[in-house]
């Protein structure tokens, strides 16, 4: 088996005894928000460093876009 196989087999493994919710809490939206977040910053941050590292950062462009001529 590989790693996810067994990550996916042990959550649901774990869920089989648990309780489900009947109501929405009112901190669950901010939880599912900051969850949000914090993987979208995580991402970037790794598909950043992945650039760098490959020594090619992404930096702004100082020239103006060529623009297509003779349509």
């Amino acid at each position: 088996m590989s790693i996810l196989e067994i990550a996916i087999a042990s959550q649901i493994w774990a869920r089989r005894h648990d309780k489900p919710r009947q109501a929405f809490e009112e901190g669950d939206g901010m939880k599912v928000l900051l969850r949000t977040a914090f993987t979208f910053i995580a991402f970037s941050l790794l598909i950043a460093g992945l650039n760098l590292a490959a020594g090619r950062p992404h930096t702004i462009v100082q020239q103006p876009a060529p623009v297509v001529a003779g349509r």
